[in-house]
């Protein structure tokens, strides 16, 4: 099976979908899916994974997608797939038009990989019309993101990351826990890796990392506090709970709220600073495939589309 996958690898401090993107490059191979190569259709794929809409300056977009099918498909030469992998929403940055835009590629695609059950329930209640859907929980490297020596300076070490600085990644929370530390400076510390727009008066910002700094710094803390909203599948949730650490998200946490479980959910201030303030933070129970693992799912998929 030839596949053709519309993002390509970059490198360095990205979100989720370019953690996919890589290992559908790197992986895909082992179970019998053959890359077509960048800006190359030649021999056309039998499955096109489109991992965007947008064609980001290399790969394919959504719509030059379709009508590839399209001409294909009348002209008699092959039948190929379209497979849109889900991972955006507008509720996330609070923008007004990814929503119709998904939905509108929904009628034309033979299947669709959803990266949480609430983003699949998300789309399903705005008219998604694709009816050949799946869920698959972003993969982790698992080499990379485990347990760690801990800071043990008498304090509880908490740690919040994100590559994104839109406000909806929690930065009304980002700033409460800042204040929350600085009023307690004797009990906790707080870090946050990534990039802000908060203003960190008490804490320490550390700027993005990527793969084996990430995975060692989180490894370093004790407790993971993450407020973003409506989030399809965070990565920065995955990753500590992956580390080991106890891992809240905010009720309005989107994906985030199925991988913590309901036991790690705050919904307000109050309950998030009785949280703290009680000082008993319990593991996470859920745990996530390595990536091969998670392609391998994507791979399956793809081989029974009728």
């Amino acid at each position: 099976m030839k596949v053709y996958v519309n993002r390509f690898p970059k490198f360095g401090a990205w979100g989720g979908g370019m953690h996919a993107t890589r290992a559908f490059h790197k992986f895909l191979p082992n179970f019998d899916c053959e890359l077509v190569a960048a800006g190359s259709m030649e021999g056309s794929p039998d499955v096109i994974l489109l991992a965007g809409l947008e064609n980001d300056g290399e790969g394919i977009s959504a719509e030059q997608a379709v009508m590839y099918k399209m001409m294909l498909s009348v002209s008699g030469e092959k039948e190929i797939k379209l497979v849109l992998r889900v991972n955006e929403n507008d509720a996330r940055k609070a923008t007004n038009y990814v929503d119709n835009l998904w939905c509108k590629f929904s009628a034309h695609v033979d299947g669709a990989v959803f990266v949480s059950h609430w983003l699949k329930d998300y789309f399903e209640a705005k008219g998604w019309d694709c009816k050949n859907n799946t869920v698959i929980y972003n993969g982790v490297n698992s080499e990379i993101f485990k347990p760690g020596e801990k800071l043990n300076n008498g304090k509880i070490n908490i740690v919040s990351s994100h590559w994104s600085d839109n406000a909806m990644k929690g930065q009304d929370i980002t700033e409460w826990v800042d204040d929350f530390v600085g009023k307690n400076p004797d009990d906790f510390t707080f870090t946050f890796i990534g990039r802000t727009k908060a203003k960190l008066k008490n804490g320490t910002l550390i700027h993005p990392l990527a793969g084996k700094a990430l995975g060692a710094e989180i490894g370093k803390y004790d407790v993971c506090i993450n407020g973003s909203r409506f989030d399809p599948g965070p990565n920065s949730v995955i990753e500590p709970i992956s580390c080991g650490l106890p891992t809240y998200v905010h009720s309005d946490g989107g994906g985030g709220v199925e991988f913590v479980g309901r036991d790690h959910v705050f919904s307000s201030i109050d309950e998030l600073s009785q949280l703290l303030t009680n000082k008993k933070f319990t593991q996470n129970t859920t745990s996530f495939a390595k990536w091969e693992d998670a392609v391998k799912q994507y791979a399956d998929f793809f081989k029974n589309i009728p």
